[in-house]
């Protein structure tokens, strides 16, 4: 999937170019401007927020919550995150931790793979881990004993330390402002075992930082890399993922000690 790692989508001109160029989206866009408004008036926090962005969209419809616009194409991405994984080093031994897990679009692999009782989900939206528990029933994944835990914040403080060797956020910073990324930053390492490794997903841009409705953030792989250097880490960014027909991008983060897991 080609990337527009240049453009700047809160410009007015970008905006106005899109809306000649794909005028039926226009109404949406504009219904989705509108209801974020409101939601952003009665929870001014960001993760507060995006819950209830969560809350509204997957009353609509669970699999484009999460970023899917068809059944199959949820299938696709899930398969697409769990196949990575698994060549990068995923083991059924390994304990994962899964950040936003959503309805388990991948989350269901991961568990059917691994060894009972070694993934755990979390996701800031109850909503959208209701929707996760139906998968499991559909799935018949109940005796893999998954634990899936809604949370306030990203700073993970209810986890043992060095419990998880794989930590997995996809398309989660890409809805994330920096504060968020860095909260998750501080406390990540704490959780993550020795040897283990952290993957996340993101919006890269090379040229301005940018957000849209503060839904969509658009950060550089220099932002990030630093940020996680800030906070004792070591980052790599993924140039295979790069190949795959997804829009974002991935980094691998890793404690500073023990190098970067291929």
């Amino acid at each position: 999937m080609s990337k527009n790692l240049t453009a700047n989508r809160a410009a007015l001109g970008h905006r106005l170019s899109y809306a000649l160029r794909h005028p039926g989206r226009v109404p949406r866009h504009l219904r989705r401007t509108a209801r974020d408004a409101w939601l952003r008036y009665r929870s001014p926090d960001h993760v507060a927020y995006y819950r209830e962005v969560m809350r509204s969209d997957t009353r609509r419809d669970p699999d484009a919550a999460v970023g899917s616009r068809s059944r199959e194409r949820w299938l696709a991405l899930g398969a697409m995150q769990f196949d990575y994984l698994v060549g990068h080093g995923l083991r059924p031994g390994h304990r994962m931790l899964e950040i936003g897990c959503g309805n388990l679009r991948a989350g269901w692999r991961f568990i059917e793979y691994l060894e009972p009782g070694h993934y755990h989900g979390v996701d800031i939206s109850p909503d959208i881990l209701f929707a996760a528990q139906e998968t499991l029933r559909a799935r018949e994944l109940q005796d893999r004993l998954p634990t899936l835990t809604p949370v306030r914040d990203l700073t993970l403080g209810f986890l043992p330390e060095g419990r998880f060797d794989v930590v997995h956020a996809h398309s989660v910073f890409s809805h994330s402002p920096l504060s968020v990324i860095e909260e998750c930053f501080a406390h990540v390492g704490r959780v993550l075992a020795p040897g283990g490794w952290f993957d996340f997903t993101f919006d890269r841009t090379e040229g301005e930082e940018h957000h849209v409705l503060r839904e969509d953030f658009y950060y550089r792989t220099e932002t990030l890399t630093a940020l996680a250097a800030a906070h004792g880490l070591a980052a790599r960014f993924m140039a295979d993922w790069e190949a795959l027909p997804h829009g974002q991008s991935k980094i691998r983060i890793t404690h500073r000690a023990d190098g970067l897991a291929d």
